[in-house]
C-alpha cells in the first residue's frame, strides 16, 4: 500500500516540477546558471517560433538549468527552462529548435493555468479517497479500504496523465505549425522522438525527466511523420548560422562542464576547428592554464574581432585568475559589441567595482542601472549596485539596493529594515524614498501570508 501511493506522489512530483506556476527565483532544487552566449542563441531559435505563435519574445524569460539530464519544461507564464544536458545531448540545432517549438505550443496553449486545475482535481480525488479508506479501515476491513484507496489514487493518476497527454498532442500540433509558418523543417522534431523512444524503453526509474513527464504515445509520433511527409519545408536545411551557434553552444558545455581529459577527448589538439578550440581554452582556463587558455582565445579573436563572446570569455579568464586591470577592456570591448545584453554590463561593472577605482564606480552604477532595467529580478545584480553606492558613498542608494536584493530573496525582515534605514537617508518625498516604502509594504504583506 504504501509503495503504491509512494508512486502516485513520485509522479505528482514531476508533473508539478514541470509546470509549477512559481517565479524562478522560487524553484525549488534547480541551479541555474546564466551565460550570454547560450542564452542569446536560445533566444535566436526561439522569437521566430514566439513571433508565429502571437507571443511577446521579450515578456518570455530563458533559463538554462544546470543539470545533466535530458529535460525541458515551462513555469510560471512566460518562462522557459532548458536543462545543459538536453543541449548536450542534442545533436543539431534543428533538434533544439523543436522542443522550443513544442515548449511554446504550451505557452501559446495556456496550458499552465489549466494544468494546475487538473492537479487540484487530482489531489482531491487521492484525499478523499484516502480518507474514505481510512473510514473503512477503522471499521475492521483493511481489506476493502486498501482497495478505495489503490482504485481512487490509480483513477486520479489516470485522469491526470489522460490530460497531460492531450496538452502533449497539442504542443505537437502547435509547435508543427509554427515550424512551418517560419519556413523550418520539422524533422529535428522527429529525431528528438526518437531519442525519446529511446528512453521508454527503459524502466521509470531509468528514464529521463523529459521522458517522464512529455509522455510518447504511438498517435503523437505518427502525427508528427504524418506532417513532414506533406509539409513543403521538410527537406528545408536548418539555417547555417543556427548550426554554427550549436557547434559553439555544445563546445562550451562541454569545456566548462565536463573535466580536461574528456573534453580533449571530444574536442583533440589535432582539431582545429573553431569549436574544438573554443572548447579547449575554456577546459584549460578551468584547471588554470592560462598560457594555453590565452593563447586560444587570443587566436580566435583575431580571426572574429567583432565576435562580443570570445572578448567576454578572455575577460573572465583574466579577471577568475587576478588580472583585474588587464581584464577590463576586454570586457568593455564584448559590451560595446553586444550593448544590449544586461549580463555583459553587469560582469564589465563587476569587474570596475573590484579594481576599488573611484574614477570606474560611477560607469559601473551606470552599467549595473541599465542591466536592472532590463532584469529586475537579478538579486546579485542588486548586491553588485549595492557595493558600487557603498563605495562612492551613496549610503541611502546603497541601502536600498540592499532592500531590493532581500525581497526577492524572500528575506522580508531584512528588506523591511534596510528599506527604513533607506528611507532615513535619502531625500524626504524622491522616487528612491517612495520604492523604499512600497518595499516595506510589500515585505509587511509577505510576512502576513506566512
Amino acid at each position: 500500500m504504501k509503495n503504491r501511493i509512494g508512486v502516485w506522489v513520485s509522479c505528482a512530483l514531476v508533473i508539478l516540477l514541470a509546470f509549477s506556476p512559481m517565479p524562478a527565483q522560487a524553484q525549488k532544487g534547480l541551479s541555474l546558471i546564466r551565460d550570454a552566449e547560450i542564452e542569446h542563441i536560445i533566444r535566436a531559435y526561439a522569437t521566430p517560433l514566439w513571433q508565429v505563435a502571437g507571443l511577446n519574445p521579450d515578456s518570455i524569460d530563458i533559463h538554462i538549468v544546470n543539470d545533466d539530464s535530458l529535460n525541458a519544461f515551462v513555469a510560471a507564464g512566460q518562462n522557459l527552462f532548458i536543462n545543459t544536458g538536453l543541449l548536450m545531448r542534442s545533436e543539431n540545432a534543428s533538434q533544439v529548435i523543436g522542443v522550443i517549438a513544442h515548449e511554446s505550443g504550451h505557452i501559446a496553449g495556456g496550458h499552465l493555468s489549466r494544468t494546475q486545475d487538473e492537479i487540484s482535481n487530482a489531489m482531491t480525488s487521492s484525499i478523499l479517497g484516502m480518507l474514505l479508506g481510512g473510514a473503512a479501515m477503522a471499521t475492521g476491513r483493511a481489506d476493502v479500504g486498501a482497495a478505495i484507496m489503490q482504485g481512487t489514487q490509480q483513477a486520479a493518476l489516470n485522469n491526470f496523465l489522460s490530460f497531460s497527454r492531450g496538452q502533449e498532442s497539442a504542443a505537437d500540433t502547435a509547435a508543427l505549425r509554427f515550424l512551418d509558418a517560419t519556413g523550418q523543417s520539422a524533422r529535428g522534431f522527429a529525431e528528438f522522438f526518437d531519442i525519446l523512444g529511446e528512453q521508454e524503453l527503459l524502466s521509470v526509474s531509468q528514464q529521463q525527466p523529459y521522458a517522464r513527464t512529455h509522455p510518447l504515445s504511438r498517435d503523437r509520433v505518427d502525427a508528427v511523420r504524418a506532417f513532414i511527409a506533406k509539409s513543403r519545408f521538410s527537406d528545408t536545411p536548418t539555417k547555417p548560422e543556427f548550426e554554427v551557434m550549436h557547434a559553439r553552444m555544445k563546445a562550451k558545455l562541454t569545456g566548462f562542464m565536463r573535466p580536461l581529459q574528456t573534453t580533449l577527448k571530444s574536442y583533440p589538439e589535432t582539431d582545429n576547428s573553431l569549436p574544438a578550440r573554443y572548447a579547449r581554452s575554456i577546459a584549460y582556463y578551468r584547471v588554470a592554464n592560462l598560457t594555453k587558455a590565452t593563447a586560444l582565445i587570443d587566436q580566435l579573436i583575431a580571426e572574429a574581432p567583432n565576435d562580443p563572446y570570445f572578448h567576454e570569455l578572455k575577460g573572465q579568464m583574466l579577471f577568475e585568475n587576478g588580472h583585474g586591470k588587464e581584464a577590463l577592456p576586454p570586457y568593455e570591448k564584448a559590451v560595446s559589441l553586444d550593448p544590449s545584453s544586461p549580463l555583459l554590463h553587469v560582469e564589465l561593472a563587476h569587474a570596475q567595482i573590484e579594481r576599488n577605482d573611484p574614477a570606474l564606480l560611477k560607469k559601473a552604477i551606470e552599467h549595473l542601472q541599465f542591466a536592472l532595467s532590463r532584469e529586475p529580478n537579478e538579486a546579485m545584480s542588486w548586491r553588485y549596485l549595492a557595493t558600487a553606492y557603498g563605495q562612492n558613498n551613496q549610503m541611502g542608494e546603497s541601502s536600498l539596493a540592499l532592500a531590493e536584493e532581500a525581497i526577492l530573496q524572500h528575506k522580508t525582515v531584512d528588506a523591511i529594515g534596510l528599506a527604513r534605514r533607506a528611507q532615513g537617508l535619502l531625500p524626504k518625498g524622491s522616487a528612491n524614498w517612495l520604492r523604499a516604502g512600497d518595499i516595506i509594504a510589500l515585505a509587511e504583506s509577505n510576512k502576513k501570508k506566512k
